[in-house]
């Protein structure tokens, strides 16, 4: 896990809405976990006609949160959703229903997904599909540069597959909304088929390249040192891969659920299983890069080898 950055939280109020600087309030919904943290961050973007990012969880109680966020005129005019994931979209659609806003975002779950994971998706054995809100289904797509504006200004749609192939981020005033890709408080499960270690570095990378502000994430406190938490994240997951290559050999196959069990040391054991996956992911994306080789059909359980 990485470290806890709380700088960025201010001006809480009883309701629990936190601005975090004009014109942007945050929400957290009551979903608090090891995966989640304290809970889903919802963004409310504006004022008078503002925008809503990750509606959260399909809970009636964060739904009156967020609609008693607004002042007295206010009204929702777009429902902006990075990823399908249930603690970020279900709560979307009834939102929408609600407030007549549409939601937007890249796709429905299984959209995105580069042709070896949609193949790995349709094989046995592979896992995964923790948490996906398979229901979902936006009422417009937007995909890189659509420009969604209103009275709160431009939000420019960023691709940012990774974590999950239709995983968007979304910039703002020099701010992004990143979702689940970049954190301050922990790294991101990477859990193929929805996963892909690959586009996950990628997509890191791209946003390193930029130069923003600020990153608000979808759990946790505002990322206020962008770049030096993308070097961060990056390089973690560059080691990761060097662990994981130098527990392979070339004669004896591994699998990913030993290699987890060796390199993830110091985390609690009811993690481990995202340990597995993240490993897996790795492994797969090694592959890819004909660093690894697969013994056996690829899931949890399949043995590799170093070439």
């Amino acid at each position: 896990m990485g470290p806890d950055n709380r700088a960025g939280a201010r001006m809480e109020s009883e309701s629990g809405v936190v601005w975090l600087e004009p014109g942007l309030r945050r929400l957290t919904a009551p979903n608090p976990s090891p995966m989640t943290f304290r809970g889903t961050n919802t963004y409310i973007v504006g004022t008078g006609e503002v925008a809503v990012i990750d509606p959260g969880p399909d809970h009636a109680g964060h739904m009156d949160a967020i609609l008693g966020a607004l002042t007295p005129g206010e009204r929702i005019g777009a429902i902006l959703v990075t990823h399908s994931h249930r603690d970020h979209s279900p709560l979307a659609r009834r939102l929408s229903q609600q407030t007549g806003a549409p939601v937007l975002a890249a796709g429905p779950s299984d959209w995105g997904r580069s042709a070896v994971m949609a193949a790995l998706a349709a094989s046995t054995g592979i896992g995964g599909g923790e948490g996906v809100d398979r229901d979902f289904v936006p009422d417009a797509r937007i995909a890189e540069g659509d420009i969604v504006a209103g009275d709160w200004g431009e939000i420019a749609a960023l691709e940012t597959p990774g974590h999950m192939a239709n995983h968007l981020s979304f910039a703002w005033k020099g701010a992004v909304f990143t979702g689940d890709l970049v954190m301050g408080w922990s790294t991101s499960l990477v859990s193929p088929p929805d996963g892909d270690m690959g586009a996950f570095m990628a997509s890191c990378r791209k946003l390193a390249r930029r130069e923003d502000r600020v990153f608000h994430p979808g759990h946790g406190d505002p990322v206020t040192a962008p770049r030096s938490r993308l070097a961060d994240l990056i390089a973690h997951r560059e080691a990761r891969e060097a662990q994981i290559l130098n527990a392979l050999s070339t004669t004896a196959p591994t699998t990913a659920s030993a290699i987890a069990l060796q390199i993830y040391t110091n985390i609690p054991a009811n993690l481990l299983p995202a340990a597995e996956r993240n490993v897996l992911a790795h492994l797969i994306d090694l592959e890819g890069r004909n660093l690894v080789v697969a013994t056996a059909q690829i899931g949890v359980a399949a043995p590799f080898l170093r070439r």
